[in-house]
C-alpha cells in the first residue's frame, strides 16, 4: 500500500476550467494544495474573462493547460508526434481503450478517435511531469481524454461523477466501462451513488465512494448568521446560477408573480448569465421593479448579495446537490428548492428550507410566501441550514476524504469502510499532514 503521507503529484482534467458554475472544483483543487499536494491543472477548452472574475479564476486561467489550444502550437504538436511515434505499444493500448468506451456507430467511433487525439496531446504535456494520477471531474468527454491519456501514459484514473448529464448520458458515455477503469469513483451524493450503481458492475460497486461538492463556511461567516437583518421592505430573494431552462427560472418567474398577486412584498435578485437571459428578462417583463438581473458575479461578490438577501431560491428541473445552495446555507439563507436528486441530502424540509415539487410554481410560491411572511421561521430555518453545511459540506472535510484516496489510491478505495451512524458509507478522514509543499498550476 502505499504510504499515505507522501503526497502525490495528480493532474486534473476537466471540460472548461476555470468556470463560474464550477467554483467547486477550483476550491477543492486549493484545499489539496493546502494539503501539500502538487496539483496539475488541464482543461480542454479555455474559459473566456467571465469565468475569470476573481484573482483565484484568473490565476488558474494563467496556469493551467489547456488541450484543444495546445493543437495550434507546432511546437506541441512536434512533441506529441514524437511521443506516440516512440511509443507503439502504449498507443496500441490506448487506442484499444478507445475502441472499448466508444457508443455504437459511426459517429460515436469519430468522437473517440478525436479524444484520443486529444489524450495524446494531454499525455504529451504530462509526460515527464512526475504525475501519479490524472483525476477528472465529470463523467463525459473530458474524462474520456481523461482516461485514454492515463491508459497512454499507464498511471492510474480517477473520476467525480456529478449530475445530472452524467447520469441521463450514462449509456453513450460508457459509464460502467469507465467505472470499471477508474482506481475510484468520487460521487458527489447517495443518489448519484444509487444512479453509478445501476450502470456498474457490483464488482465494482465498493470504488464509489461518497466524496461531497463542498464549501468553506468560514468564507461566509460574515454573511449574517441567521439573525433578522436589513431594513424593512420587500423580502429580499436571491437566485444564483446559469440561466438555461434546466435551471427552471420560467417557474421562479411565474411563481413570484403568483406571490406577488397574493400581496407578498418580494424583490428577486437573479444572478448568473446563459442562453436564457433574454427570454427570462422579456417573461420577468410584467414584474416591473421587483426583478433584477445581474449577470456573472465573482465568488466574493455572490457571498455579498447573499448575505444582503433573505431567502434563497432554486426551482431546477435536474442537479446533483447544488454547491450554490451550499453557499446560500453557510451564509444563514434559508433555502427553497426542488425535490430532485441529492438535493433532499443536503436540505431538511421544515428545519433548514422548504422542498417542493419540480415544476410547481404554486407549490413554489406558497413557499415563497410562507417564509416571506415569517421572519422568526427564517432565522430558525437559516441557523439549521448553516449548522448543517458546517457539519457534512465542509470543505477541508470532504477535501480530507479526497485526499486520502489519492494518497492511498486503490487501496483506500477498495477497503470496506464503518458505517456511520446515520448510514453514511464514508470513513471517518485520516489525517493529512498541512505542511505546505510547491505546487504546480
Amino acid at each position: 500500500m502505499p504510504d499515505p503521507q507522501v503526497r502525490p503529484r495528480i493532474a486534473y482534467l476537466t471540460g472548461q476550467y476555470p468556470a463560474v458554475s464550477h467554483t467547486f472544483i477550483l476550491r477543492e483543487i486549493l484545499a489539496l494544495r493546502a494539503m501539500g499536494f502538487s496539483i496539475d491543472t488541464c482543461s480542454v477548452r479555455a474559459s473566456g474573462p467571465e469565468h475569470q472574475r476573481g484573482p483565484d479564476e484568473r490565476d488558474a486561467a494563467a496556469t493551467s493547460f489547456y488541450v484543444q489550444p495546445s493543437a495550434r502550437s507546432p511546437r506541441h504538436l512536434a512533441r506529441t508526434a514524437a511521443l506516440v511515434l516512440g511509443r507503439p505499444r502504449s498507443l496500441a493500448r490506448m487506442m484499444r481503450r478507445a475502441w472499448s468506451i466508444r457508443p455504437p456507430g459511426l459517429r460515436g467511433l469519430a468522437y473517440h478517435l478525436f479524444y484520443a487525439a486529444e489524450a495524446a496531446l494531454l499525455a504529451a504535456h504530462l509526460d515527464g511531469r512526475g504525475i501519479a494520477r490524472l483525476h477528472n471531474h465529470f463523467a463525459g468527454a473530458s474524462a474520456s481524454v481523461s482516461l485514454l491519456a492515463a491508459v497512454f501514459l499507464d498511471i492510474p484514473f480517477s473520476f467525480t461523477l456529478h449530475g445530472p448529464a452524467d447520469l441521463v448520458e450514462a449509456g453513450s458515455a460508457r459509464l460502467d466501462r469507465k467505472i470499471a477503469a477508474a482506481d475510484f469513483v468520487a460521487c458527489i451524493s447517495h443518489f448519484a451513488r444509487s444512479q453509478a450503481m445501476i450502470h456498474a458492475d457490483p464488482a465494482d460497486w465498493p470504488k464509489l465512494r461518497i466524496v461531497h461538492c463542498a464549501v468553506d463556511p468560514a468564507r461566509y461567516a460574515d454573511a449574517g448568521d441567521g439573525d433578522l437583518r436589513g431594513p424593512q421592505g420587500p423580502v429580499r430573494l436571491v437566485f444564483v446560477g446559469r440561466l438555461a431552462p434546466v435551471k427552471g427560472v420560467r417557474v421562479l418567474l411565474d411563481a413570484v408573480g403568483k406571490a406577488l398577486a397574493r400581496g407578498a412584498d418580494l424583490h428577486l435578485t437573479v444572478i448568473g448569465d446563459g442562453p436564457d437571459r433574454a427570454t427570462l428578462q422579456a417573461a420577468a417583463a410584467p414584474l416591473g421593479g421587483a426583478v433584477r438581473f445581474t449577470g456573472y458575479r465573482s465568488q466574493d461578490e455572490v457571498a455579498a448579495h447573499l448575505a444582503e438577501s433573505d431567502l434563497f431560491v432554486l426551482a431546477s428541473f435536474a442537479e446533483g446537490v447544488p454547491v450554490v445552495l451550499m453557499e446560500a446555507m453557510a451564509s444563514g439563507l434559508p433555502v427553497v428548492a426542488t425535490r430532485i436528486a441529492g438535493i433532499p441530502e443536503l436540505v431538511d424540509d421544515g428545519k433548514s428550507g422548504a422542498i417542493v415539487a419540480p415544476g410547481d410554481a404554486a407549490a413554489l410560491a406558497d413557499a415563497i410566501a410562507r417564509l416571506a411572511a415569517d421572519p422568526e421561521l427564517r432565522r430558525r430555518m437559516g441557523r439549521a441550514g448553516r449548522a448543517a453545511v458546517s457539519r457534512d459540506f465542509a470543505l477541508q472535510t470532504e477535501a480530507a476524504r479526497l485526499a486520502r484516496l489519492f494518497s492511498e489510491g486503490p487501496d483506500a478505495a477498495l477497503r470496506p469502510q464503518p458505517l456511520a451512524a446515520a448510514g453514511d458509507p464514508r470513513p471517518d478522514p485520516a489525517p493529512i499532514p498541512t505542511d505546505p509543499a510547491p505546487s504546480a498550476g
